[in-house]
């Protein structure tokens, strides 16, 4: 018998060819998983994976980025777009290269979306200890600033020898391809092994296809269900980021559609009903809707799809007031189906969802029932309609009247991103989603930063759609680098850059707490210490242009809405930049969240700020 065929690579080469090779096929259809690679080179990659990808350029597409953590934003982006049914990979030299990488990595994880981190490493030799960049351990030698990356990974290896990636390179696609496990996946890899040439079985190499699995619900879980659902008066479905990710849509609606069940929506969730549904009423918990919060906390079942329960829909345990409330929880993750002791289905989305709605044949909650939240939705529809109108349209704008010049101007398949300060809010209140990937709300970390790059990325997976980055003035001086990137790469991302001189979300929370807006405006500072009231004299808009972009200024209404029309069609990276009025009547919070107030101070902010503080912790519910 003839020995196995073999080709002699280096670790590197070996890598990049098994990336290309790798599949994902669900409900039949097949996707690359690796669609490319992002990468910032130095001297801890760039002889390996560097050289690599220029040998196997023609098999691994390459994308050239200006910052660590932007370059996991935007794969992010990238495979929350495609329903992480695709991934990109992201490769770093060692040391801040590498640590830059601990920020994207936690994102991803906490919000459950696939990334391949391939930082480098030290000598697995220990051959040039210490060399440049290397965190000297004194007492754990195999110790590098990679261990940084275990606690945001779901899966982590270190690489030391070559035949090792043939067992971690399989696990490391295992977890990325598993819709119950995903997250970010790091396999460090030391500069000396990256260029060390082994003969790799060609097997390694082969055409490979992870299947998605699309789990049913146990039977007896199924029945459990049925019988609470038909049990219930007041059932209400939150809608989570896994109806997306399942691409179940169709089957929430089938279910509404013959039950009536109203949903709310996390602002993960957002989008998984139209928002002119009937059964619709937006977003839920803290940054939620009147209709939405006002039956959260009468409902008797909350049935939960694809959600992880974060303290803003559970407004930090304060929502869900009935009594006699029991929770359901449909997930693909046991470990977020068990959440608030519920009962619970432990499935697919869609899955779940269609066995569900077969199941309950026949069944549909009290007309009264639907009268009461249809009545609560047209009320907010009209709270809708009087933050996006203006009655002179020659005027500055305010935030929410941003959000109406744009929903005016975007169509059903534009995408709309966002991450962190005060529009999300905003937005999880007001916007009306129209499609289901329309609303990209990274809220699991809530980065600031992240909206510039994830723009790139899901440009990258959608060509041809309107892609539009909002993004506050604050966020921007965060992480604008990405805009080279988008010139580079000649994607025509548009950026809408909200100038409000300050971090206007923190400094509204500041003052709530009794911290007094502290350290939260952008105005100079006297020689006393004191800060005058004018703000700094920042171009942002002149700074976007610099970095390459075409930007259209926007003073009034009126000139937001033109600006934001030519933006769409432009087939450039297109900024349109506006400074905005305060609203006269902001939309409030419709429920709380617990940011804890200093329980003693000798400043009467604090100490009225903690008296409320306690009244409202005191309807926190442990749901057992």
């Amino acid at each position: 018998m003839s020995a196995a065929a073999t080709r002699r690579l280096t670790t590197a080469q070996a890598l990049v060819r098994f990336l290309a090779a790798q599949h994902t096929e669900r409900d039949g259809v097949r996707r690359r998983l690796i669609t490319g690679v992002w990468g910032i080179f130095g001297h801890g990659n760039v002889a390996g994976l560097g050289q690599a990808l220029v040998e196997y350029r023609e098999a691994m597409p390459f994308h050239q980025g200006r910052n660590e953590q932007a370059m996991v934003h935007a794969a992010v982006g990238h495979a929350r777009q495609l329903d992480r049914l695709s991934a990109q990979a992201v490769t770093t030299s060692i040391g801040p290269g590498a640590t830059n990488l601990v920020t994207g990595a936690a994102l991803a994880t906490v919000n459950r979306l696939p990334v391949l981190l391939l930082p480098g490493d030290c000598f697995a030799s220990h051959a040039a200890d210490p060399l440049l960049q290397q965190l000297e351990h004194p007492v754990e030698a195999d110790v590098s600033v990679n261990d940084a990356l275990r606690p945001v990974s779901r899966y982590f290896d270190r690489v030391t020898r070559p035949e090792a990636l043939l067992a971690s390179a399989l696990r490391a696609v295992r977890v990325l391809t598993d819709p119950a496990e995903t997250g970010a996946v790091t396999l460090a890899l030391p500069q000396d092994v990256q260029a060390e040439a082994y003969d790799w079985p060609e097997e390694f190499f082969a055409d490979r296809v992870w299947r998605v699995r699309r789990p049913a619900p146990d039977p007896a879980e199924l029945a459990e269900a049925v019988r609470a659902v038909r049990a219930a008066a007041r059932p209400l479905i939150v809608a989570g980021g896994g109806i997306h990710h399942s691409e179940a849509e169709q089957a929430l609606k089938a279910l509404v559609d013959a039950t009536g069940i109203p949903v709310a929506s996390t602002q993960a969730g957002k989008g998984a009903l139209r928002h002119d549904h009937p059964a619709d009423l937006g977003g839920i918990g803290h940054t939620g809707t009147a209709v939405s919060d006002a039956l959260a906390r009468t409902a008797d079942l909350v049935i939960g799809v694809g959600t992880r329960y974060s303290d803003f829909t559970t407004a930090s345990g304060t929502l869900f007031q009935h009594p006699d409330v029991r929770f359901l929880n449909l997930n693909i993750t046991a470990f977020d189906a068990h959440k608030l002791a519920a009962d619970t289905l432990v499935c697919d989305a869609r899955a779940g969802l269609t066995a569900l709605a077969r199941a309950l044949s026949g069944h549909r909650v009290d007309a009264a029932y639907e009268t009461e939240y249809r009545t609560g939705k047209a009320r907010w529809d009209e709270v809708v309609e009087r933050a996006f109108g203006a009655d002179d349209d020659r005027a500055v704008p305010t935030q929410t009247q941003v959000l109406g010049a744009l929903d005016s101007v975007v169509g059903d398949e534009d995408v709309v991103i966002n991450a962190a300060g005060s529009l999300p809010g905003d937005l999880h209140k007001l916007w009306r989603a129209r499609s289901p990937r329309q609303y990209h709300l990274e809220y699991g970390y809530s980065c600031m930063g992240y909206e510039i790059p994830a723009a790139i990325g899901v440009q990258q997976a959608a060509p041809g759609t309107s892609v539009w980055a909002l993004v506050g003035d604050g966020t921007y001086l965060m992480n604008p680098t990405e805009i080279v990137t988008a010139v580079q790469e000649n994607l025509p991302v548009k950026l809408v850059l909200v100038q409000n001189h300050g971090y206007a979300s923190i400094g509204g929370l500041s003052e709530s707490v009794g911290a007094e807006r502290f350290g939260t405006d952008y105005r100079h500072r006297a020689a006393d210490g004191s800060f005058t009231g004018d703000p700094l004299p920042v171009d942002l808009a002149a700074n976007a242009a610099s970095l390459g972009m075409h930007v259209l200024r926007a003073k009034t209404v009126r000139e937001l809405r033109e600006a934001l029309t030519t933006a769409r069609a432009a087939t450039r990276p297109t900024c349109v930049y506006v400074e905005t009025a305060p609203a006269l009547e902001p939309v409030p919070a419709e429920a709380w969240w617990d940011v804890p107030v200093a329980e003693v101070s000798e400043r009467a902010a604090a100490t009225e700020a903690r008296a409320a503080y306690e009244r409202a912790v005191a309807d926190r519910r442990h749901h057992l």
